[in-house]
């Protein structure tokens, strides 16, 4: 049963990846960017709200968030408590991996935000983030979104607790979700990202979590092998 679900999630992933391209071959980002951007820059991006609280208040408590799965691992609340040590140790890693990943992908990029296009009052032009060592003029650092991951990262958690709970798991993946898209649109207002830097922050956090759970089912299982191997053979 989990293998053919994990059939369906890989295809539907596939089918995600295609999506993303084709948006990022339309152009899309440029259009929603001059929504919110003047030549003069983007009057929301010191607005007090979408800063202290979308921006600094989101991230604080994706962080504390963070800790309390750690802490869960010893002292579960909620669901939590119906998962056994190994899942939570998982749902913790999960979270955490997924920042890291986002993370990581940032630091060797050279997409520019979108508030440093000279469009928009900065000193860049505009270069796709699949122009690979291509330069744009501005501090580059920029995709994908790494403060929608302050949500993102917690898409991974459906694998673990699908287990436990198909609806605790689609609820948790939905809230996770939206929460992502909500903040990346805060930051797009703000010009700190494209809607392609969100959307493939979303992507990569899921493929994490994919990933981490693929693993840790086939650790999981390998030790039943042999043994199931030598009863057969009794």
């Amino acid at each position: 049963m989990t293998r053919t679900a994990n059939l369906r999630l890989g295809a539907l992933t596939l089918l995600a990846l295609a999506l993303l391209m084709i948006w990022d071959a339309s152009h899309g980002d440029l259009v929603l960017a001059r929504m919110a951007g003047t030549p003069m820059g983007f009057p929301w991006r010191e607005n007090p709200f979408l800063v202290h609280v979308m921006h600094e208040g989101a991230r604080n408590l994706s962080w504390l968030l963070v800790i309390g799965l750690f802490v869960a691992i010893r002292w579960p609340l909620g669901i939590l408590r119906k998962l056994p040590t190994r899942d939570r140790v998982q749902l913790a890693v999960t979270v955490l991996a997924s920042v890291l990943a986002v993370s990581a992908i940032k630091h060797f990029s050279d997409t520019s935000c979108p508030w440093d296009l000279n469009e928009f009052g900065g000193v860049a032009h505009y270069v796709s983030h699949w122009s690979w060592g291509v330069g744009d003029g501005g501090p580059g650092g920029c995709f994908p979104a790494g403060h929608a991951s302050a949500a993102f990262a917690y898409v991974g958690g459906y694998f673990v607790l699908r287990r436990a709970s198909a609806r605790a798991a689609f609820i948790w993946l939905g809230v996770a979700v939206v929460a992502g898209l909500v903040l990346g649109f805060a930051q797009q207002l703000r010009g700190a990202h494209y809607m392609s830097h969100t959307l493939w922050t979303a992507w990569v956090c899921w493929v994490v979590g994919f990933a981490i759970d693929v693993a840790v089912t086939r650790r999981n299982q390998a030790p039943l092998e042999p043994a199931a191997s030598l009863h057969a053979s009794s």
